[in-house]
Order: C-alpha cells, then structure tokens, then sequence
C-alpha cells in the first residue's frame, strides 16, 4: 500500500503542477481563505500567489483576531510555537523537490487527546497540562510524513467525557455561529475552530458522536470511520471499543482527500487488521457529482418532533436527496434494542474498560503523571479552588473514581454486552437495510439545535435529552458521513448523516459529495468575518 500511495501522491502532484502550465491557468483566478479547499490551496502556491508560510501565517491571524479576542470562540489550548518556521521548511522543500502530497503545507488543528511528541497532549485537563508524549499518535505521525503542520492543539471535554466542550485547561469553547451557544462535544474545539476557518482541516475522536455532533454544531463536514480503518495508537482512549480517530473539514472532498493518508495496518492496534484489503489509499475517486442517482435510502425518524426547525431542515434536505435521484423509503425506526444500546451495551462495557484502558494509556506517559483512574479521581477531587484558570466540570472525577471501582473486563456485563450486545444492535441495523433494501441511512445527525450556555452556571449547560442516534454507529462500529444541509431560523446549522454497513466510505463519502456539490449549504459564521489579505486574485 506505501508503493501505490507514494505513487498516488506523485500523480496528484503532478497534476498539480500540470495544472499551472495548462492555458486555463492563464485566467484569473480568485482566492478566497474562507472558501478554499485545499486543492484551492495548492492551485494558488503551483501558481506562485501563495506560500505555505503565508497561509499559516493567515490562519494565525484569525486565530488572534477571533480565538481569544472579538467572539473570543476558544479553541486553542496550545499553540504550535515552530508552525511558521516549518511552513518556511515545506515552502523550501517545494522549490527544491516538489509537493511531498496533497497535504504538503497544510495546517491542522488536532484536538488536545491525540499523542504530540513537541506539544503537550493534555486530554484537557489540568492534571497532564505538562505531558509531552514520547512519540506522535500514529494518525499525527502520518499528518506530518504527508507534509502537513501541526497548527495548535484544540480544546474537548475533559478526557473526553462529555458533549459541551468545556475543560479545566481551555474552559468553555463556543459555537462561532452563536457564541451564547455550546459547539458540542467532545471535539468541540476542532470544529468551532474549522467552522471559524482557523485551519482548513481539523483531527477529531468519537466514542459516541464526539466527532459528528461538533460536526453538526458548528456546520462542518466530518466522518466517523469504520472502527478499524484508522489506528487508535496513542489517542487518549475514552472506551477503546468504541473509540475512532478521524478528519473534519470544510469540503466532502478535503475529508476523503485526507482519510486515505489515515488508513493502514497499525501492528501496535490489532483492530486494524480488520480493515486488511478493505481499506483505500485515496477515497477521492469515488466522489462523483452523480452518486445519489438510483440509490436506495432509508430515512430514520427517531427522535423527530423534538426541534421542529431541525425538523423542517431535514424535510427540506430529503426534496433535495429526491431531486438527486435518490429514492426515500422514509418513516423507518430503529428497533428497541439499537435505540437502548447507551444504557445495554456501551455503558456495561465503558463501565469496565475505562480503568485498564487509561492504566494503559497513563503508562505510556513520563514520570509524574497519574497511573490510574483513581489517582485521577483523587486528585481532582481534592481541589477547593481552580487549579489555573478554569474549575474542572466536579462529574469528572466522581466519574473517574467510580471507575475504579468498576466491575472488570472478565465479568458477565462485560462479556455480554461487548460479544453479544454489540452482535445485536449491529445485526438490528443491518436488518432495517435489508427489510428495506436500502444502500444506506440518513438522518439528521443532531435532533436539536445546540443548547445555550447557562449564564447561572458558568461553564455548564443546562442538559437535555438531545435524542442522539450517533451512538449506533460506535456500538456497531459502522461509518458515519456528515454534511451541511442548511440553517434553523436561528441561524444554526442542521447537517445530515449518511450512514452505512462497515468499510462503505466510498459508497457514503460519495453520496454526500453529491448532495454537497448540488446544494452548497455550508455557511460561514457571521461572527468571524474575513481580514485583510484573505482575499486575492491571481
């Protein structure tokens, strides 16, 4: 597979560069930061009108202008001091020997759970605000032999527990699009940070909807992979068995355009074998503006009624996948036991795994971190006051310290739920498709609009049953494609999901990439307007 993506990467250089000799290149073009792909991106530097140190150096600006200061969305928990002095490298490499890929350049926003050997990996909290891993998460790994720059480490739930973005190293991200309002959670950093064009691409993780609900949040496109495309290596785990890496960005195509450099055999995570000739190197040739024509759909309607803008969005995007081509067989449910798989499944089995998989990963860490979770839970709980900036949400460390004393990984719940739960509820989707001959499902990934932020209590959100579906896609570890489908009334964004058997990404990416491409409904937010420079023709 390294043969064919180093040629892969070749063509598409090549073409690339072929693509600033054709006489078309002879015809302005217009730049536009805020609606660039990175194919974009890279037009614009084979023509010499941008360097990668400009365009780093674009997205620090906004990162000034808009993180901390104006809307102040707060994003970023670290900064990556040495992003402009590699962007001048790769500036220097490209003159001297060409574009390493398509990524060659390309700042990225990683959420703060991912293994960084430069910058520390914190996971959001306080306790590990100094832990610098000894080596990159294998998905950073592979970012950064691509070409790409690591741009700054973004703000999560804390240990990615939880679905509001708040943690006591970054505090209280918020959504661009409303700031008084929650990006979701627990890649909420990620997303609030693509959605305010801080990067063009963006690392987040999901155990439950961490990726797509953020995603949907903040009006991007993201994916959740098949559990086992992408390796979970030195990604703080949440529950391993439910647990995925994978990209967000702006465009469908950015997202399969970057998935093929995260696909691969990890020996270090066995999950990984399972993908063994399923996986690709380039999901970009199945993108075709013509992929939803004669495709069967079934369109899930749990939890409609509880947004009615939501609702109406979602109505309008189904007229929209029909004027496609695509044919409906709406109004279909999940059975009792995919619906019931947060209390049946995942919570027996997070219950049991979290303890050895944080004893795990914390054993990875240098001296002078936490070892367990009831280290973890100790010391958070002993704090009377902030340690630093924020107070840590208290539910994490009584959560923590309750999973020590958890059940272990031999006992029935555990067994059960993890051998035959998982078994069910994949087996209860399954059937929906095949009663329905259905290629696919789609559904609104969010059945509501984010929550506002409850002034009373700083920091927290008043909760509510939000109706969430994403859960399914982790306990049958199938892949879940996620894309703008317009605005509520009040301005938020509503996206759809697009959701398949395992290792359909080429079938799901290219119905979203159609649905895309015919509606165009992604929206920037009004609270982070364009700045000098952003903008120019060529």
């Amino acid at each position: 597979m390294t043969c064919f993506r180093t040629a892969r990467t070749a063509l598409l250089a090549a073409a690339l560069s072929g693509l600033a000799l054709s006489p078309l290149s002879l015809r302005a073009a217009t730049f536009n930061l805020e609606t660039a792909s990175i194919a974009d991106i890279q037009a614009a530097v084979d023509a010499g009108a941008l360097t990668y140190e400009k365009l780093t150096t674009l997205c620090l600006a906004r990162i000034a202008a808009y993180d901390k200061q104006g809307p102040a969305i707060n994003t970023v928990i670290t900064l990556n001091p040495k992003a402009l002095e590699t962007a001048r490298a790769l500036d220097a490499e490209f003159k001297a020997r060409g574009r390493r890929s398509p990524l060659h350049g390309i700042p990225v926003l990683v959420k703060d759970n991912y293994d960084t050997s430069d910058l520390p990996t914190s996971g959001g909290t306080f306790l590990l605000a100094d832990s610098i891993p000894y080596a990159d998460a294998p998905m950073v790994r592979q970012l950064r032999d691509a070409g790409a720059i690591v741009l700054a480490k973004t703000n999560l739930d804390e240990f990615a527990h939880g679905g509001l973005g708040y943690s006591s190293r970054g505090g209280q991200t918020r959504n661009p699009h409303d700031p008084r309002r929650h990006p979701a959670g627990s890649s909420g950093g990620t997303g609030a940070g693509l959605a305010a064009w801080f990067a063009p691409l963006g690392l987040g993780t999901d155990t439950g909807g961490s990726i797509r609900g953020p995603s949907s949040a903040n009006g991007v496109v993201g994916i959740k992979p098949t559990n086992g495309l992408t390796s979970r290596t030195g990604i703080m785990p949440c529950t391993l068995s439910f647990d995925t890496g994978g990209p967000m960005a702006r465009t469908v195509y950015d997202i399969a355009l970057s998935l093929g450099f995260f696909t691969g055999i990890d020996p270090a995570d066995p999950l990984t074998r399972t993908s063994a000739g399923l996986f690709y190197t380039d999901y970009t040739p199945f993108l075709k503006k013509d992929s939803l024509k004669g495709v069967r759909l079934g369109v899930i309607r749990d939890y409609n009624g509880l947004d009615p803008e939501v609702d109406r969005v979602f109505n309008e995007a189904l007229a929209e996948l029909r004027s496609l081509g695509a044919v409906l067989v709406d109004d279909l449910h999940y059975p009792a036991i995919a619906l019931q798989n947060r209390a049946n499944v995942m919570e027996p089995m997070r219950n049991a795994e979290v303890k050895q998989n944080y004893a795990d990963y914390l054993a990875t860490l240098r001296p002078g971190f936490p070892k367990s979770v009831g280290e973890i839970g100790d010391r958070g709980m002993k704090l009377t006051e902030a340690n630093g900036k924020f107070f840590p949400h208290p539910s994490v460390f009584t959560r923590f310290k309750r999973f020590d004393n958890s059940p272990p990984m031999t006992g029935i719940a555990y067994t059960s739920a993890k051998e035959h739960g998982m078994a069910a509820v994949r087996g209860a989707v399954l059937g929906v498709m095949e009663a329905n001959k259905v290629e696919a499902l789609v559904y609104p990934t969010r059945s509501r609009q984010p929550e506002l932020i409850n002034p009373d209590t700083p920091n927290i959100v008043d909760r509510v049953n939000t109706g969430s579906l994403t859960s399914i896609a982790n306990v049958t570890q199938f892949p879940d494609v996620i894309v703008p489908a317009g605005l509520t009334k009040e301005k938020m964004p509503v996206t759809i999901s697009f959701f398949g058997p395992a290792f359909s990404e080429p079938k799901l990416l290219g119905y979203a990439y159609a649905y895309e491409q015919a509606t165009h409904h992604r929206v920037a937010p009004s609270t982070t307007p364009a700045l000098p420079g952003e903008s120019f023709t060529y």
